[in-house]
């Protein structure tokens, strides 16, 4: 509970550069559990969420880096813990939607289309103010759900 004023600081500082959708408190209050965060001496430097869309399917999405820390590393580990979240719950594809494309594919996902994504995952869209005109690039990942309990 402690984190959740510093995970809505993280993310709506690059919400407010149109980079993410902001996330209220109470948002981040009511799907906290989705959330992971990156420490470093009692700082959060990271954060990430996993969303579960539906059986077989998550998002991950709100992955947001302190400034001073980007490029050591730790949103790749937000992501790879994410990743095995969804593993060790048995859900074999997570997606993400995304302005910085080239990080998610170092972290190993793949361009897809929008179009190949259930209509589910965008009932957050209608919050957004680009929509209908979203311009975020989609990218999915195929989870190795035999990888149950190990980390990647």
């Amino acid at each position: 509970m402690e984190d959740v004023k510093k995970i809505h600081k993280l993310i709506n500082a690059y919400a407010e550069r149109g980079m993410m959708l902001p996330r209220s408190l109470a948002l981040i209050y009511e799907n906290l559990r989705e959330f992971a965060v990156a420490e470093e001496d009692g700082e959060v430097i990271g954060t990430g969420g996993l969303h579960i869309v539906w059986g077989d399917l998550a998002e991950i999405r709100a992955v947001a880096v302190r400034e001073d820390k980007m490029g050591q590393g730790v949103g790749k580990a937000v992501v790879r813990f994410l990743i095995q979240e969804a593993a060790d719950l048995g859900i074999p594809r997570v997606f993400a939607l995304t302005y910085k494309p080239a990080f998610f594919e170092k972290c190993g996902f793949r361009l897809t289309s929008k179009d190949e994504l259930p209509q589910k995952v965008w009932k957050d869209c209608i919050n957004c103010p680009k929509f209908p005109n979203c311009d975020e690039v989609a990218m999915i990942y195929e989870v190795d759900v035999a990888a149950k309990g190990h980390t990647t």
